[in-house]
């Protein structure tokens, strides 16, 4: 049996809610463990705050290839004999075959619930990749997930607040970033032979707060959020929500998880999370990895480990001054690379708007040209922590960070609850790593808020050697933005 080596890709969104007095949620960054134990005082303690748990999607289960490599040394040809040995093999077959039918039939039914926003998704993700994929630092940003963030965060908001949210996502109101988000997760959700793709949503909830009922229902109906009381401000309902995220996302953010600090003014955390693995179509050969120079974008000439890969027939994109292609994973979802000429600036490129189209349309039904394509990748591991604040109001959104403007109605029975609740921070950070199997990446986004996404004969040679600055995209299987990011240095 082979061993499966994975992609594993984590994203994980936090938006906390405080009143006056403190600042509410503070996330401390720190280097991520590449080690996590589970903590089974936070994961009891976790159980016991919960109020509902969200029910999530329940697919059957998904036959891998050990189940049938162990099925198959169940049968002996020598003392079964000819006949029964064919007829077992016939069966294992038939069962490997109608399991496999029904997780795909159950799969393809998840998938047809929800509204599609291919548009409105793609028009946000251009949109905050234009915003935040500048200068000359690398950049990561995961569009699906702050895209979830700023829905979920649409329903707790109203008048002008959910106004400017809703015109961000492309959206007209809140039934559809419900349908937009449900379709999201449900199309992101998934299992298959070589990885998998999970989606979890919490609310957190002070206890003694006034909250309107019918608000949380709607996150736990349309976004599957599971539902927690806690006292804000003490280390055990931190560890409680470390643990959460810690077990939806496989601990690939557990220093981030654990820098999570509530305070007493905190109202109320919403917290998604987003795992994905899964391992490439064609791998690079291990063997074939080479030390060469990288140049990056201030000139410096930084040796790096470069895989190599030949494909003898792929699509690609030549767009003015620049190539887009991209390497598949085994579950459909892609990795897409845009690689300026020599001698392009990858910033004044991108500054420039056509080839942020191309990265991002380049698989939308256009007859794409087919070459010989020779990859020579950097093995990089990048990394930004963002604060988002400012380039959303530079998008529009600003009412929700006014103490005077910032309507929080639908979250908060103001009847009840005296003090005003406005956002105060918006932080998002991401990590995006990739090696001769896969990639490993990881986004946290946290917004916080306090009171006052037939072989022709010859074929050209397309040689995608990204030894400067360059851009990438992961996406889903339906081509959902994952995460985008740009790599100018190796340091």
């Amino acid at each position: 049996m082979k061993r499966f080596l994975t992609l594993l890709l984590a994203a994980a969104m936090v938006l906390s809610f405080a009143a006056c007095g403190d600042n509410g949620t503070t996330i401390r960054n720190e280097n991520e463990k590449d080690n996590v134990k589970k903590d089974p005082i936070a994961a009891q303690y976790l159980q016991d705050l919960a109020v509902k748990t969200a029910d999530y999607p329940v697919l059957p289960a998904m036959p891998n290839e050990s189940e049938l490599d162990e099925a198959f040394s169940t049968i002996d040809y020598d003392k079964m004999g000819a006949d029964a040995y064919e007829k077992a093999q016939e069966k294992i077959w038939e069962d490997w075959d109608a399991r496999s039918t029904a997780y795909y039939d159950a799969l393809k039914a998840l998938r047809s619930e929800g509204t599609a926003q291919p548009d409105a998704f793609r028009s946000f993700t251009e949109q905050t990749a234009r915003a935040l994929l500048s200068g000359t630092d690398n950049t990561v940003v995961s569009p699906a997930n702050l895209y979830l963030a700023l829905a979920m965060l649409s329903e707790t908001t109203d008048g002008e607040s959910r106004a400017q949210l809703l015109s961000l996502l492309g959206l007209d109101d809140t039934a559809e970033a419900q349908g937009a988000g449900n379709y999201i997760w449900r199309n992101l959700y998934g299992e298959t032979s070589t990885g998998r793709t999970q989606l979890a949503s919490s609310i957190w909830l002070k206890e003694g707060v006034p909250y309107n009922e019918e608000t949380l229902a709607t996150l736990a109906q349309q976004y599957l959020a599971s539902t927690f009381s806690a006292p804000m401000g003490e280390k055990k309902t931190d560890s409680a929500i470390a643990e959460w995220i810690n077990e939806n996302t496989g601990g690939l953010l557990a220093d981030a998880a654990g820098g999570i600090e509530t305070k007493p003014e905190t109202v109320m955390l919403l917290l998604t999370t987003l795992y994905f693995k899964d391992q490439w179509r064609d791998e690079f050969w291990e063997n074939a990895t080479k030390e060469d120079t990288f140049t990056a974008a201030n000139g410096a000439q930084q040796t790096v480990d470069f895989m190599h890969l030949t494909q003898d027939r792929a699509s690609y994109y030549r767009g003015e001054n620049y190539t887009v292609a991209e390497l598949r994973f085994q579950g459909g979802q892609a990795m897409r690379f845009l690689l300026p000429d020599e001698g392009t600036s990858l910033e004044r490129l991108l500054a420039g708007g056509s080839a942020m189209g191309g990265l991002f349309g380049y698989d939308m039904g256009v007859s794409l040209p087919s070459g010989k394509l020779i990859w020579s990748v950097p093995k990089f591991d990048v990394s930004t922590d963002l604060e988002l604040t400012d380039a959303l109001k530079a998008l529009g959104v600003s009412d929700v960070f006014d103490f005077d403007r910032a309507d929080f109605s639908p979250l908060v029975d103001f009847d009840r609850f005296d003090k005003a609740v406005a956002v105060t921070q918006v932080q998002h950070a991401a990590r995006v790593k990739i090696d001769e199997k896969g990639c490993e990446a990881a986004a946290f986004t946290a917004i916080t808020a306090e009171c006052t996404s037939a072989m022709p004969e010859e074929l050209p040679v397309i040689e995608m050697d990204m030894d400067r600055p360059f851009a990438f995209l992961i996406t889903g299987v339906d081509g959902l933005p994952l995460f985008v990011g740009t790599v100018n240095t190796l340091d």
